[in-house]
């Protein structure tokens, strides 16, 4: 495979690839496993063609940087039961309808006559909303540290106007307690991290401290582009060759120490860290967010009573050890033949983030027990 015609220029390429290929040559016959936190880089690794041109010996393990696939059945029959109230909206991103919850979807409550929006920003449900105050509006409050400051802006300004029929279920998690507790685990063995760089342009480098101090972790910040990917895997084999457990940013770009101070300072604002559950992982100490105190009245399960089961997990979906880079995703029984991109089982092969959909839509590049 070749490096798509996005970054097709060999000048800025090549040295990057014989340089891979030296470091991994070097470590030989040591296999070096790499854990690439997020989501879009998993689909930019298959996508751009840089996935194909590790050598034999680097393994790339993907890790719970897909929002939708951590978010857990419980967050999951939430919002389905959310939308299923009478005189209800609930606004989402497109990535969550098709999410299978313990019995059912967004989508599929949809069908059944919930009021069900597709939206691109939080500020659309807001507009909602507005226009329309005899309904109650809920977002679903999906995803890391990148989407957050944006719903925590819209909470002030739904403040601001005075509005009492907007609320949001916040599902937000954050990045760095996942990383610990998947290191705390020991279910996986992780040689180094390519961290996200959406993820770290909010939140600065400094978070990821602890990978260096406490576990002694090498790990490098990158971007997206071919260049990038190389950056980050080449950073990474340095960094393990020199025996030095460092961050490194190479996505100085975009990311800089200390993020975005104006986007962290709203976060700070409008959320505090909470507990968090997580697909796979389970409850994570401080990895969540929730409203503070003041402003729990745009909580929306704060709002409505929700009376619901236990949720369930599907049989032999081995998502949760997807995302914990326990197994790869040709791993699972039900990949590719109960569970596709048409007939999705799990999380992790409907989002257009998740490494099972990503294995599916690319193919492995080899078949890699872990």
């Amino acid at each position: 495979m070749h490096l798509t015609d996005t970054f097709s220029d060999r000048a800025l390429t090549q040295p990057l690839v014989e340089r891979m290929g030296s470091l991994a040559e070097k470590l030989a016959p040591r296999q070096v496993r790499i854990m690439e936190v997020c989501g879009s880089h998993t689909m930019s690794f298959f996508r751009t063609g840089v996935r194909s041109l590790l050598p034999d010996n680097v393994i790339l393990l993907s890790g719970p940087g897909c929002p939708v696939c951590v978010t857990p059945n419980r967050e999951l029959d939430q919002m389905i039961a959310l939308a299923s109230l009478p005189n209800v909206t609930v606004a989402t991103f497109g990535d969550m309808l098709r999410v299978p919850g313990s019995q059912s979807s967004l989508v599929q409550a949809r069908t059944s006559g919930a009021d069900v929006r597709v939206v691109y920003s939080p500020m659309d449900a807001l507009a909602f909303a507005e226009e329309d105050p005899t309904r109650e509006v809920v977002f679903l409050g999906v995803g890391f540290e990148t989407t957050a400051p944006t719903v925590a802006a819209t909470v002030l300004e739904a403040e601001r106007r005075g509005l009492e029929n907007f609320s949001v279920l916040v599902a937000h998690k954050l990045v760095p307690p996942a990383l610990r507790a998947l290191l705390a685990s020991g279910e996986v063995r992780i040689d180094a991290f390519i961290l996200p760089g959406h993820v770290s342009t909010i939140i600065g480098a400094e978070p990821y401290a602890f990978l260096e101090h406490e576990f002694g972790i090498p790990s490098v910040i990158a971007g997206f582009l071919p260049t990038d990917l190389l950056e980050g895997v080449v950073g990474c084999l340095e960094l393990i060759a020199d025996s030095q457990a460092e961050v490194r940013n190479r996505y100085a770009r975009f990311v800089r120490e200390l993020g975005n101070v104006a986007a962290k300072s709203v976060l700070e604002e409008v959320f505090e860290p909470s507990d968090a559950e997580w697909r796979g992982f389970g409850v994570i100490p401080q990895s969540g967010l929730k409203l503070r105190s003041h402003l729990r009245r745009f909580d929306a399960l704060e709002r409505f009573t929700l009376d619901l089961p236990e949720p369930r997990e599907v049989r032999g979906c081995l998502c949760g050890d997807v995302l914990k880079g326990v197994v790869i995703p040709d791993e699972c029984k039900l990949f590719g033949t109960a569970c596709t991109p048409e007939n999705p089982i799990g999380p992790c092969m409907v989002s257009s983030e998740g490494a099972c959909a990503a294995h599916y839509k690319y193919g492995p590049r080899r078949a890699v027990k872990v």
